[in-house]
């Protein structure tokens, strides 16, 4: 049996490959059909930089159609702007070269600054806007007379490239709108499971099962370390619903019922997305705790269990009405024993339960009916800003210094090289860190330097007719065509095709200078040493200060939530989509931190501070209905204001948070009578019990804003900072 089993998995593995390697194949032959195309249609019309279209279709080629198609408009939009930008400001600065190069400096900066603010292929129209500027203007630095006819140019060899891409892989790549609905019915399903995983260890009091084998606490208060299965898990299930984003957009782009439910499917995906970062350590200490609070666990991993049996079949998102009925029922189930639940712990995990329920059905609403009424929750953008303008400096001082390289010493092609670092620095605005990208660019850039050599020594003087011309260039693009995709290459692999393509002086009249081609290829080299320098060593990311402020915004958010009158308070989903933009972003920050830092306590304590922001929300809604005395009334304003002192003295707030909790408990008759009151003291006694567990998370001296020594080991925030 074993056996069978690992031929099963070998097999199911061999499959996946020789699925992966079949995908593969036929995104390169679409590819190298298009540059044949597009190539050939250049130079037929005459164009005066065919390679520009090949150029093109390298940029704008995608898997995803609906992410080609976006990807197309997004860089037209992009280039148009930037041939304008490049003919003014050719214009204005035209007698004087310093300030015509600072000007160009600028521009490229407040794009690449646009670019790192904006998501998806809308960043790309910023980044085409930058560096088509560059584009532009080198055939006319001799004669600015000819910028317009330049701009021109440049638009048309984009415009074919364009055309000629998306037709091909319109007609040769399949369009479902079931791709994308299974997915996010996947997606579902996943999350149902992992919060399946928590609930079932803790069906029975303490002490009597605990299949997850919880380690001990570390500390009184602190989080308990889950088991590293569900670590992994969690990760791995985050990186699917972060994926999932973008496949939403793209798939909208393409098919026009996406597109009309395109609002509720994102909602759908911020909500799983919220679900998953529900359960963290502390639910673990509050069930293992709360022996009261097994049955509420048996009730929901009852829900789970059955949810997974009625969307086992691949229709259910059309029909949801079992799945609607199964929650309405837990739900009314969940009343009745929030009806005996006299305890604030007790009460706790129905409230946490409650809201698990909710969002549930708002996700298999938001599935089904993704153009409703109840879809009319609009979730901000988070930009980070710090990351912005550093990305502007960067590409502003690379620029300026590429120019000023070029103006000092008058290389013969130095206006390659500054086409390059700009282009480049445009593009690595894009990622998540430029800084580490630059390295993989620069070495994919400088490898595509002795594939220009082997192609115009070997392959070109050789080629007979345009047949052989098209499939010289599709082998030296190979490599980096067939690994534009793959995880740990694609940043290299997408430099290669790309510059490789700008290196290849391929002409209507082919004119081989070997000269010009030496003095290219240093251009390029010059330009890969003056990226790395730039992006790494002149300017380098300190990812350990971007994940601080990060932290710093998440407890920024949590005091501007409790300050906030109770009118005013934002609908949980609204502040909670716009701190899993940050949390999202503080999860790729810490993972590139160099030096010794808690990375699981803050993964755990970001996660902590969406419950933490909840129970706020829950706690100001209760509050206008529980009818609190006036002392009362007064100990929970001061617990409210006692979050101005977060970042100082986060165990002074979690002080007044329990006394606001001791004073409205004290009323026999409310706590036993009055259910608003147990959820009161039960929110503010959760909202105490975080805050006491990561105190150096909310704190202004936590682990990562102190200053650290690379051989120590790393202060944990569940410990208090020292004073």
């Amino acid at each position: 049996m074993k056996n069978l089993f690992r031929q099963t998995f070998s097999l199911d593995r061999s499959s996946l490959r020789w699925q992966n390697f079949l995908a593969t194949a036929a995104f390169t032959a679409r590819v190298f059909l298009s540059i044949g195309i597009a190539l050939f249609l250049a130079f037929m019309i005459q164009l005066e930089s065919p390679m520009s279209t090949v150029t093109t279709v390298l940029i704008v080629a995608n898997p995803t159609v609906g992410a080609l198609v976006s990807k197309s408009v997004w860089r037209m939009t992009g280039t148009v702007i930037g041939a304008a930008l490049s003919t003014a400001v050719m214009a204005m600065f035209v007698q004087s070269a310093v300030l015509y190069f600072m000007a160009l400096s600028v521009f490229v900066g407040l794009a690449c600054m646009t670019a790192t603010c904006l998501r998806y292929f809308r960043a790309y129209a910023a980044v085409l806007a930058g560096y088509t500027i560059i584009i532009v203007a080198v055939p006319a630095f001799s004669h600015p007379e000819n910028i317009f006819l330049s701009a021109m140019m440049r638009v048309s060899d984009v415009a074919l490239g364009i055309v000629v891409t998306a037709a091909v892989f319109m007609v040769t790549s399949p369009r479902r709108r079931q791709g994308t609905m299974d997915a996010l019915s996947g997606a579902f399903r996943e999350t149902l499971r992992h919060a399946l995983v928590f609930h079932e260890g803790l069906v029975r009091p303490a002490g009597t099962q605990d299949i997850q084998n919880v380690e001990p606490a570390i500390a009184d208060g602190a989080f308990r370390t889950l088991p590293q299965t569900l670590y992994d898990g969690r990760q791995r299930l985050m990186g699917q619903l972060a994926r999932l984003g973008p496949a939403i957009e793209y798939a909208a782009t393409d098919n026009p019922d996406i597109h009309a439910g395109v609002r509720g499917y994102r909602l759908a995906v911020s909500r799983m997305t919220g679900l998953v970062a529900s359960y963290h350590p502390y639910w673990r200490n509050l069930g293992i705790a709360n022996s009261l609070s097994a049955s509420v666990h048996r009730e929901i991993r009852d829900t789970l269990t059955w949810i997974l049996v009625l969307t086992e079949s691949a229709g259910w998102i059309e029909q949801p009405q079992s799945v609607l009925a199964c929650l309405e029922d837990s739900q009314q189930r969940l009343e009745d024993l929030e009806r005996s639940a006299t305890s604030p712990a007790a009460q706790a995990s129905v409230d946490n339960t409650r809201d698990i329920l909710f969002q549930l059905r708002e996700i298999v609403l938001d599935l089904s009916s993704p153009r409703g009424a109840h879809v009319r929750v609009r979730v901000g953008l988070y930009v980070e800003w710090m990351s912005a303008i550093y990305n502007g400096l960067r590409g502003m001082l690379i620029a300026f210094l590429a120019c000023m390289i070029w103006y000092i010493t008058y290389f013969p092609t130095g206006p390659m090289m500054i086409m390059y670092v700009v282009a480049a620095s445009s593009l690595l605005s894009t990622v998540p860190s430029a800084a580490r990208a630059s390295l993989p660019m620069a070495i994919g850039t400088a490898l595509s330097v002795p594939a220009c050599w082997l192609c115009h020594i070997v392959a070109l003087p050789r080629v007979d007719g345009y047949p052989m011309l098209w499939l010289s260039i599709c082998a030296c693009m190979l490599p980096g065509v067939w690994l534009q995709f793959h995880p740990r290459y694609g940043i290299g692999a997408f430099g290669y095709t790309v510059f490789l393509a700008m290196q290849l002086m391929v002409t209507n009249s082919m004119v081989v200078d070997d000269i010009t081609l030496i003095n290219t290829w240093l251009a390029i080299l010059m330009g890969c040493v003056l990226l790395v320098l730039v992006f790494r060593v002149i300017m380098p990311a300190d990812q350990r200060l971007y994940a601080s402020r990060l932290v710093l915004s998440l407890g920024r958010s949590l005091q501007s939530l409790s300050s906030q009158p109770g009118t005013k308070v934002p609908s949980w989903m609204v502040w909670e989509g716009a701190q899993i933009q940050k949390v999202s972003s503080l999860l790729m920050r810490l993972s590139l931190v160099t030096s010794p830092i808690d990375r699981q306590g803050y993964v755990d304590g970001a996660f902590a501070a969406l419950s933490l922001g909840r129970l706020l929300i829950r706690l100001r809604r209760a509050a206008e209905k529980a009818g609190l005395t006036a002392a009362q009334t007064d100990a929970l304003n001061t617990a409210l204001v006692s979050f101005r002192m977060l970042r100082r003295d986060p165990g002074g707030t979690a002080a007044s948070l329990r006394d606001a909790a001791r004073l409205i408990g004290s009323d026999t008759d409310a706590t036993t009578g009055c259910v608003l009151h147990v959820r009161l003291v039960a929110c503010l006694e959760q909202s105490a019990h975080i805050i006491d567990s990561i105190p150096g998370f909310f704190h202004a001296d936590g682990p990562l804003n102190c200053w650290f020594d690379e051989r120590g080991a790393a202060t944990l925030v569940s410990a208090h900072p020292a004073r």
